[in-house]
């Protein structure tokens, strides 16, 4: 009895291999699961990672679309809703330099520099006024 299930047993296995192997040449399924990206260390020649780093302060849209959307887009903690006007009056109505000392120190439920920690204080003035700008 147990050598007639030898066969079946092998059969399903080399189903199962058979159904298991990604469609695709070697080169395509190599190309499909290679790493999005890697880890540039001190010390080491990056390429390209080097020149992005270089490539200039980052623009007020940027710096709000990386770090600050997530609270501005949804309110998160109290924060001021983006075009909001009736939210943002009274923090307007403080001031440039308060908004400012606000967005580098942190307020409330807001982090110093709203997490974005290796921005420059121009960056984040850029960022302050682009979400100024779009109070309606």
């Amino acid at each position: 009895m147990k050598r007639s299930l030898f066969p079946a047993l092998v059969a399903v296995i080399v189903g199962v291999y058979i159904y298991a192997v990604p469609p695709g040449t070697t080169e395509e399924i190599a190309e499909r699961i290679k790493p999005f990206g890697s880890v540039c260390r001190v010390g080491d020649d990056c390429g390209s990672a080097t020149e992005v780093a270089s490539s200039g302060p980052l623009s007020g849209q940027a710096v709000y679309d990386q770090f600050c959307f997530a609270c501005h887009l949804s309110g998160v903690g109290g924060a001021p809703l983006l075009g909001d006007a009736a939210q943002w009056e009274p923090r307007i109505a403080k001031g440039i330099d308060v908004l400012m000392a606000s967005t580098i120190n942190g307020l409330n439920a807001m982090p110093a520099k709203g997490t974005c920690m290796n921005c420059s204080d121009e960056e984040l003035q850029a960022a302050v006024d682009y979400m100024l700008e779009q109070v309606n």
